[in-house]
């Protein structure tokens, strides 16, 4: 596992959330690109888009399970292809990520907004780029498997 990938990411997501919670909370949403892309403010206490809104514990103990799974399946299996060890790495620095503010917060603080889009943050963004790498070597390698058959 990328260790250090996992720390940066991490760090970044946490710096930008207490960077809009101590600023961008008293303003509410700053527009960058007026009607297309503003920081926004926004306390989700639910999943992405809200879903399971108030479901904190169930959150916090789904998030605490994924994690350990990831990290003893890597303690066992190390000879992975780069991509799923980055993908994963992305991964656990998302779900940390928004863990810790689930924990100290009852929330997850948000404040990325494309207006045609809900409103996420790095850790969202890492959680779905390691989604899609993981996903690329699971159909990558699937994909040379049934070719050797």
């Amino acid at each position: 596992m990328k260790y250090y990938l996992t720390l940066v990411v991490l760090l970044m997501d946490q710096l930008t959330k207490l960077w809009a919670s101590t600023y961008l909370q008293l303003q509410g949403s700053i527009p960058i690109l007026e009607n297309i892309f503003h920081l926004t403010y926004v306390e989700n206490r639910g999943a992405a888009f809200g879903v399971l809104h108030g479901q904190r514990w169930f959150f916090i103990l789904i998030t605490i399970a994924i994690v350990g799974f990831i990290l003893i399946y890597f303690s066992l299996n190390k000879n992975y292809p780069k991509p799923m060890m980055i993908g994963l790495s992305l991964i656990v620095a998302g779900a940390l990520g928004n863990l810790i503010d689930r924990v100290v917060y009852g929330y997850v603080v948000d404040f990325f907004d494309f207006r045609v889009w809900p409103v996420f943050n790095i850790a969202d963004m890492a959680i779905v780029v390691g989604q899609i790498l993981v996903a690329y070597v699971i159909l990558k390698y699937d994909n040379l498997n049934q070719k050797e058959m």
